[in-house]
């Protein structure tokens, strides 16, 4: 599929998008038929997961117009959507559509259930926390049966981050706890860690070497995961794609991690 570049002012201001949203972010869907992991095995060209899309742990909302927007697209495209859901109250997950193909209890974002696609889009989750559970399952299912090709797709206005890989040596520290500070001022619902998404977080590193260096700290364990075999590729909208690791041979089987400002963007 191919992504058009956002311009960066979209990329500076996209968190803007989402207050918007906000009057009209809580959910208002009746009580989910859950389904059992064992009765779940997803065989398809693509799946979206939405992990935990909760105002428990996004009380700024900032990810709900993301996380629609990826279930609107999944739907028009016919791509499976699951929503992951922990002990949370119903009530605190701010989901405009209330009809996955799966509602899944997931504490921790772990993926009980077989995936088995080639493309992989990521939605609603704490990138370094219960997010990173659901993707470290995924791969790890995905170099078990050895698969050749595989793209992870992160959705990047419906992920958010608190920074916990930002650290002070970083060029790009001082903008992003800034940034950080004005746009989660006040932390609403008594939020002990404050937040941004993916594309607010770029959008204030500002530089795109920056910016491939604070993804790739966001990225699951790839090299614990992928044999030495495996080519890894790092790309982030329509921009030159980064090799992490060249693979062997010719046409070596390839996983690729994708960050899209929005699935807004995909056509």
């Amino acid at each position: 599929m191919k992504v058009p570049l956002a311009p960066f002012f979209y990329r500076l201001t996209g968190f803007l998008i989402a207050g918007f949203w906000l009057q009209t972010a809580q959910a208002s869907c009746p009580e989910p038929r859950f389904t059992d992991p064992g009765a779940i095995q997803i065989k398809d060209r693509a799946v979206l997961i939405v992990t935990h899309a909760s105002s428990v742990f996004e009380p700024r909302h900032a990810t709900k117009y993301g996380v629609d927007a990826a279930v609107r697209f999944a739907k028009q495209g016919k791509i499976p959507v699951v929503y992951l859901v922990d002990e949370s109250p119903l009530q605190s997950y701010f989901f405009e559509d209330c009809q996955p193909d799966y509602w899944v209890k997931s504490i921790d974002g772990d993926i009980a259930f077989p995936v088995n696609v080639q493309q992989i889009y990521l939605a609603g989750g704490h990138a370094e926390l219960c997010l990173s559970r659901s993707i470290h399952d995924l791969i790890l299912q995905a170099a078990q049966r050895s698969q050749r090709n595989l793209t992870v797709t992160y959705l990047m206005d419906a992920v958010y981050s608190n920074g916990k890989t930002v650290d002070e040596s970083d060029p790009f520290y001082k903008d992003f706890t800034s940034f950080l500070s004005v746009v989660t001022y006040g932390r609403p619902g008594g939020e002990r860690w404050p937040k941004l998404t993916l594309l607010e977080a770029t959008g204030a590193i500002k530089r795109l070497e920056w910016d491939y260096m604070y993804l790739k700290e966001l990225l699951p364990r790839w090299d614990r995961t992928f044999s030495e075999d495996y080519r890894v590729e790092l790309q982030m909208d329509e921009l030159e794609t980064r090799v992490l690791r060249r693979g062997a041979g010719l046409k070596p089987p390839t996983i690729k991690f994708h960050f899209i400002d929005s699935a807004d963007l995909i056509q």
